[in-house]
């Protein structure tokens, strides 16, 4: 047991920054909105992003180099797009997560500061936390989270079955107008969460074989089904949280990240009772904190080691740079658009399901292609289950766009 604990790192941050806006606010709203009508979209959209996520730690351990450097090995031109890309989107994302950590810190410890103070709080913690203990702190702590918000998530789930006292259906529903088709894209964009997040996983990898030599491809494998089964049972918890307290309770989330934030917990307080707020606000504000802390990681991990591959030139300070334009333009996008959580989460979403079939096709191109080793490239089956899922995100991003 103290073996395999050791070799698990990677893919439990993959489920810290996976188990974040796509469970706590997408998937309670799903189950809110739908009950368990959406369960098929959360069980086939982590069905057929698994390849593309799985390739990430499997070229990493397999090669010893990351999904970027095999991007670059694939034409510039790949990388490039990535770039433009995540630049364009980073600070959207990072901004949405910490909207809604803020709000439940705001909730859960007290308004005796404003939320714009919280904010700049957790973004603080966060930084001096990577700072200082760097990948092996985040790696330590990151299994410390993944338990307590398992547990705190369980415990809140048999708590409802509980106290319910209606019938619950199975019916699978398929949304029919545009709204409703918006939030199905959003749903899906970030469930278990963005494809590009295969990308930083590749770069954990790499720091976790530095800190253990005997982190190979199998046990980065072992490490990354724990942290992706992980996120399933705990989207599936999340929807059930929304479907037993909330559905057909006529209640509308606020798009604002305080009002957010108290609407979730006294839903839940209400139906449970108040004995139930704390474990209810940890395993909130643990989703949430998780998903902050791994992102401020990894946008400006994945950016330094993008702009060292194009321009040729490893600057030592990259990552602290990279790290603070992150933050800056956080703070920044957070002054101006404070009151509109709910509209930064659906553009970060859709525009992360609009975006998946790049990081499909690249990633399977990366992983069939000649800079894998033959023992490490796809399966039949998974080769499979890769076009099925290429054609998957292409031909909703396609029903998407023909609804707008």
């Amino acid at each position: 047991m103290k073996i395999s604990l050791k070799k698990l790192g990677p893919g439990l941050l993959f489920a810290g920054a996976a188990i974040g806006v796509s469970h706590l606010v997408q998937s309670t709203r799903a189950g809110a909105d739908f009950g368990l009508g959406l369960i098929w979209a959360l069980l086939i959209i982590h069905l057929f992003k698994y390849p593309f996520f799985q390739f990430g730690p499997r070229y990493a351990t397999a090669t010893g180099e990351s999904l970027l450097d095999g991007y670059k090995k694939l034409g510039k031109g790949v990388l490039v797009l990535y770039y433009i890309i995540t630049f364009a989107t980073m600070f959207t994302i990072q901004t949405a997560v910490t909207i809604v950590t803020a709000g439940l810190a705001t909730s859960l410890f007290g308004d005796f500061v404003s939320i714009e103070v919280w904010t700049i709080i957790i973004l603080s913690i966060c930084t001096v936390l990577l700072l200082i203990g760097k990948y092996k702190l985040l790696d330590n702590l990151m299994k410390i989270i993944i338990v307590i918000l398992t547990i705190s998530t369980l415990a809140a789930v048999i708590m409802a079955f509980t106290n319910n006292t209606h019938g619950i259906s199975f019916t699978q529903v398929l949304p029919q107008n545009s709204i409703e088709i918006a939030f199905l894209i959003a749903f899906m964009g970030w469930m278990p969460a963005p494809l590009d997040i295969s990308i930083w996983h590749s770069l954990w990898a790499i720091e976790k074989k530095k800190d253990l030599n005997e982190f190979n491809p199998k046990s980065a494998l072992f490490d990354f089904n724990i942290g992706y089964f992980s996120t399933i049972i705990l989207g599936i918890g999340f929807v059930l949280l929304g479907t037993l307290i909330m559905f057909n309770s006529n209640e509308t989330f606020s798009s604002s990240a305080g009002k957010f934030s108290i609407q979730l917990i006294d839903m839940y307080t209400t139906s449970l009772g108040n004995w139930a707020y704390l474990i209810i606000g940890v395993a909130a504000f643990t989703a949430m904190f998780s998903t902050t802390l791994t992102t401020l990681d990894a946008s400006p991990r994945a950016m330094h080691k993008t702009t060292n591959l194009l321009f040729g030139k490893n600057l030592n300070k990259g990552y602290l740079t990279w790290l603070i334009i992150l933050v800056v333009g956080t703070i920044s996008i957070y002054f101006l658009f404070l009151s509109e959580m709910g509209t930064l989460i659906k553009i970060a979403t859709i525009l992360s399901f609009l975006t998946a079939p790049f990081y499909a096709i690249a990633n399977y191109a990366l992983i069939s292609s000649k800079h894998t080793p033959k023992n490490w490239r796809p399966s039949k089956s998974m080769h499979v289950l890769s076009w099925l899922g290429i054609i998957f995100l292409i031909g909703f991003s396609i029903w998407y766009l023909t609804t707008l």
